[in-house]
């Protein structure tokens, strides 16, 4: 089953400057190190051998992880969109009922969520309840602390 992964150009050009990083810089280190280590001797009891091919593992992983991703890829064209209702890289403004805390997110593919700059996933309980709500709209989201109230205050891309 292919499954589209849509993000942001930002998005997308981090996740290709992941890749070559563990590629060309990462990779290589650690094939010194496996190389290093060999050379000592015994590997059976070579600590720093067994180490290293499990960060080449962990590494190949993550490597595998971000072809496949990028492999199944679109960048959203932002011209396209709409402010109307909330969608994929909108920025929400919402109101917290409980508190009257305001506080701006952006909906943002799974791959380049981060809280610390206002990105929240798609996916993600808060996500989903905003997508395709407008302007004015309240909902109700479940999260680990309990309901939340919240309406929408501005869509914006």
């Amino acid at each position: 089953m292919i499954i589209m992964e849509y993000m942001s150009q930002e998005g997308y050009d981090k996740l290709v400057a992941e890749l070559k990083e563990l590629e060309n810089v990462e990779l290589p280190r650690v094939r010194e190190a496996i190389a290093e280590a060999r050379d000592k001797g015994d590997l059976s009891e070579n600590f720093e051998y067994h180490a290293a091919k499990r960060e080449q593992g962990r590494l190949l992983s993550q490597i595998r992880f971000k072809q496949r991703v990028l492999e199944f890829a679109r960048v959203i064209d932002t011209k396209r969109l709409g402010t109307d209702a909330v969608g994929l890289l909108s920025k929400v403004e919402i109101t917290n009922l409980g508190n009257e805390n305001r506080m701006t997110y952006m909906l943002v593919n799974p791959h380049e969520a981060n809280l610390r700059e206002g990105k929240i996933s798609i996916k993600s309980p808060i996500g989903q309840a905003l997508l395709n709500k407008k302007v004015g709209d309240v909902v109700e989201v479940r999260v680990p602390a309990g309901m939340l109230k919240l309406r929408i205050e501005s869509i914006a891309l």
